[in-house]
């Protein structure tokens, strides 16, 4: 079971419009169950983003991984990565 603090939780429920067309989640609970349930990857940084994609044979360019709807940057220098 993956554990997500409270800036991950923040960050997807203030940004999970990028990814989908209605909320999936309206509390820290609803989003916590809803990473876990789709297996979201917390990763450490720009790198272990492009690293990840390359890992699971996501075909993206190096200058717009960062880009990608499933990225969601926390803000803090890590990246939650969502895939829908």
């Amino acid at each position: 079971m993956h554990e997500y603090d409270e800036a991950v939780l923040k960050c997807f429920l203030e940004n999970q419009g990028q990814l989908f067309p209605e909320n999936v989640a309206e509390n820290m609970e609803e989003a916590e169950a809803f990473l876990e349930d789709s297996m979201a990857v917390v990763v450490d940084g720009a790198d272990e983003v492009m690293e990840y994609f390359e890992e699971t044979g996501v075909d993206v360019e190096d200058d717009n991984v960062l880009d990608a709807d499933e990225v969601f940057d926390i803000g803090d220098g890590r990246y939650l990565i969502v895939e829908a």
